[in-house]
């Protein structure tokens, strides 16, 4: 549909505008969200670990542990991603906190190995499209020239989730505490943190790119003038290039599959399923190695968060570059140290060089996570944003699933070192897939990236290397 002048203008609005505190408050309140997140989708890995003692698993058993999480996921990435195209973002963001708060305190009390899988199932369900709902909300928030620096703040925030739940496991695991089993405390704290970033969220506004597109301009245009007010002195000018304020359009969901977007569509599915055994599959596996070379439990989850404090320092690391290096180059580089960095966590056999391996390979993770993270967000239209990117990233979900079956049998026959091997040759097919068929996007209007002119060749955009 033809957008009114009004219309077309929310976008150049947004992106004309300086960071105010406002802005801020939306990216810590969204930064918490993606703390349980990642704290949930890395807690798996503890878990398996402890509960392989306490329960007596075997193989299997400890692989359903891990993948239970996953295979939850990969159901609520799409039907919650599809919902928040549907219904908004604001509403699926207190959908999915909410309910996973609810059956993470439930899980904490599962009298059995059955009950703890369908609850971890359910939970995984409820947080599956959490992360393409942080991108694709603060993305249509933000101003062009900061999308990915201040996604990246937010994605730093969250990312200290994953060095707190392999310290809180190695603190927890041993004994009992206040009458109930350690590992139960760590999803009880998982889901009263959850509780109280549910209240806080539910002060946060509509999207009004996702207004415009569904044609409730004056919705739109009523939060803009809230943004817009927290504004310290003159507001600068709206930017006239048509380049930068396209008119955001109602679209199909088979819009994905037609025309440039096909291309895309068919990128970010190979590179979801490959990015998931170099990025979750270290993660999620990180304890379960160590335990493998002969640490006890303990002492694996001790070095483990050791080595996941790369986490939160690779993202932050990422702040200052993303705006300066083009997200395809970003992506392609810090894989590729992902790749070098797995190899040396897979083969070295002293402590010390495992977990600086493991170190430099969580750094370059996030480096890599939050340019693609931006990236995805940018190369779809509005009506289907959140949609494409779920879809997307779903199949990640459903990779993680399985993953723990075929490395847990590799780690067991094979060793570490072929699991990361085969770890790097998947780096590097992801690298040529985003080569090939990947799309520039950095600097560009939100607009402009996810709809580029018919055989209009992809060019560098000032302030962005090749």
């Amino acid at each position: 549909m033809v957008l009114d002048a009004d219309a077309r203008s929310i976008a150049a609005r947004l992106d004309r505008l300086p960071v105010t505190r406002w802005h801020w408050m939306l990216i810590v309140v969204v930064g918490l969200g993606t703390f349980f997140d990642l704290y949930e989708v890395f807690l798996g890995g503890v878990l398996g670990t402890v509960l392989t003692e306490q329960w007596h698993l075997g193989t299997n058993g400890k692989s359903l542990v891990i993948a239970s999480g996953f295979a939850g996921m990969f159901v609520g990435a799409i039907g919650l991603g599809l919902a928040a195209d549907r219904f908004g973002r604001r509403r699926m963001f207190l959908v999915n906190l909410g309910l996973y708060s609810l059956l993470s305190l439930l899980t904490a009390f599962a009298p059995d190995l059955g009950m703890f899988l369908v609850l971890r199932f359910l939970g995984g369900l409820a947080l599956g499209a959490e992360l393409t709902l942080v991108d694709t909300y603060v993305s249509e928030f933000m101003p062009r020239g900061g999308r990915g620096r201040y996604l990246a703040w937010a994605y730093t925030i969250g990312f200290c989730g994953v060095p707190v739940a392999a310290f809180l496991g190695g603190r927890f695991v041993a004994g009992r505490h206040l009458l109930i089993d350690g590992w139960r405390w760590l999803l009880v704290v998982g889901a009263l943190g959850a509780l109280i970033v549910w209240v806080l969220r539910g002060r946060l506004p509509e999207s009004p790119r996702w207004l415009v597109a569904q044609g409730r301009t004056a919705e739109a245009d009523e939060i803009v003038a809230r943004v817009e007010a927290t504004v310290d002195g003159p507001l600068p000018p709206v930017a006239a290039e048509p380049d930068t304020d396209a008119p955001a359009a109602r679209v199909g969901l088979a819009e994905m599959f037609a025309g440039e977007y096909r291309r895309r569509t068919v990128m970010l599915w190979i590179f979801q399923v490959l990015q998931t055994v170099g990025y979750y599959g270290f993660g999620s596996l990180a304890p379960v190695v160590l335990h493998a070379k002969g640490f006890d439990v303990v002492q694996s989850l001790g070095y483990a968060a050791l080595s996941f404090v790369g986490y939160p320092v690779g993202s932050a690391l990422s702040i200052p570059i993303i705006e300066r290096v083009e997200r395809k180059t970003l992506i392609i580089g810090s894989a590729l140290v992902m790749a070098a960095s797995g190899l040396v966590f897979g083969y070295a056999r002293d402590t010390a060089l495992i977990v600086a391996g493991g170190f430099v390979l969580t750094c370059a993770s996030n480096v890599f996570s939050n340019a693609f993270h931006s990236y995805q967000a940018e190369i779809f239209p509005t009506g289907i944003r959140s949609s494409a990117i779920s879809i997307a990233y779903s199949l990640s979900r459903a990779t993680s699933a399985v993953l723990p079956f075929v490395a847990l049998h590799a780690l067991q026959n094979l060793g570490a070192g072929a699991v990361f091997t085969g770890s790097a040759v998947v780096l590097v097919l992801l690298c040529v897939d985003v080569a090939v068929l990947g799309p520039r996007s950095t600097g560009r209007s939100l607009e402009k990236a996810a709809r580029p002119a018919d055989g209009e060749p992809e060019r560098p955009v000032d302030g962005a290397s090749a």
